[in-house]
């Protein structure tokens, strides 16, 4: 090696223990990394680490050993203002040459043998690159680890949230009774993803508990709500009874008007739930149930007075829609009628016989609508020649 070049070599290798030390500064800053110093790991987690803590250890060894070379290298550059012949070698030497001595690590006992244990010589180049691969296992352990705990701990953070937010509106309530069961499993996830987040399998266990969370303090925030409006919303709920008496009421003058004209089956009989749902409205007001519980109740009573309501007020619809089918019926034999006198089939037998059958049905009380469409259509295929 040339002088220029030893001593060109010699500043990029001071360049580049800069660089290395900068790494393992930044290294040991590392959120993660101080967080696992201290840290009571077990399990995936427990081995993963001991084996990164291992080659850190084996990066400091190589990264002392490799800064001893090059302060070596530095004192026999600052000897002399230029360099001699013996200097230069010596300087090739620590540079190009195994200059750096890595002492065989101390083994535990049922490791050892009796044999002496062999250092190991090393080039500056190859230390750096068994640092690197040291400094790539230990920061691929912390990366792992680390995505771990960013994507569940906040989770959990919000499991905790929304716990404490059911804790407050069960106080607001009056009522206790949460299972304490949610906190000590939470408690459980916590550990197992602090202590092992490379073997803790929490994810379904969370996205049950999310659910779970999220679900109750819904139902617990609707209870409140409840609760505030209770007086009000029973009042109105008095007031949708009284619709669906209403709505009842008129299914039953809509039966009653149209049974006398259209043959009706015994299950067109409009039937009231107005009286279940004002039994279901007494008993809500005797219960001793919690608010979660009366708000379930209240909500589905509500709904079920909106649904009888519609109900019948679609009954009565439909039974005067009969009417109108009938009415429909009529229009249609008339106008088959008229087509028939247009082409000469008035005075045929056969299609006044179907006629007059039709005719009897439909303007008999009470009419039985399928006996006087099946009439009408069979006229209807009379006057068409067979075809409709």
């Amino acid at each position: 090696m040339s002088r220029e070049g030893a001593e060109h070599a010699l500043r990029a290798r001071a360049d580049e223990r800069d660089r290395i030390s900068g790494d393992l500064l930044d290294l040991e800053s590392h959120t993660t990394y101080r967080l696992l110093k201290g840290a009571s790991l077990r399990g995936a987690t427990g081995r993963r680490w001991s084996a990164a803590h291992e080659a850190l250890a084996t990066l400091w060894s190589l990264n002392d050993a490799y800064r001893a070379v090059l302060r070596d290298a530095e004192q026999i550059r600052a000897e002399r203002a230029r360099l001699g012949a013996d200097q230069l070698a010596r300087l090739t030497e620590l540079l190009t040459g195994a200059s750096v001595l890595l002492r065989a690590a101390a083994k535990p006992v049922e490791q050892r043998s009796l044999l002496p244990q062999a250092d190991e010589r090393l080039t500056l180049d190859q230390t750096v690159a068994r640092m690197d691969d040291a400094f790539r296992e230990v920061t691929s352990t912390l990366n792992d680890i680390d995505a771990v705990w960013n994507t569940v701990l906040p989770r959990l953070d919000d499991a905790d949230a929304t716990l404490r937010r059911i804790r407050e509106l069960e106080r607001e309530l009056g009522e206790g009774g949460g299972p304490a069961t949610h906190e000590t499993e939470l408690r459980r996830m916590r550990a197992d993803v602090v202590e092992d987040p490379l073997g803790a399998a929490v994810e379904q266990d969370l996205d049950r508990m999310a659910r779970l969370l999220t679900g109750l303090q819904a139902e617990l925030e609707l209870a409140v709500v409840v609760k505030a409006e209770y007086a009000r919303r029973r009042e109105d709920l008095v007031a949708a009874l009284d619709r669906v008496r209403g709505a009842e009421s008129e299914a039953r003058l809509a039966h009653g008007s149209v049974v006398v004209k259209i043959a009706l089956p015994p299950q067109a009989q409009p039937r009231s739930r107005v009286e279940a749902l004002v039994a279901e409205m007494d008993a809500l007001d005797a219960s001793a149930d919690t608010w979660v519980q009366r708000a379930r109740r209240l909500s589905a009573l509500e709904g079920e007075a909106r649904k009888a309501a519609d109900q019948s007020l679609a009954t009565a619809r439909a039974l005067y829609g009969l009417v109108g089918r009938r009415d429909e019926l009529r229009g249609r034999l008339g106008a088959c009628q008229a087509m028939a006198v247009r082409k000469g089939l008035a005075e045929d037998p056969a299609a006044g016989h179907l006629y007059e059958r039709a005719r009897a049905i439909l303007w008999s009380a009470p009419c039985d609508l399928t006996k006087a469409a099946t009439a009408v259509e069979n006229y209807q295929r009379a006057i068409h020649g067979g075809a409709r």
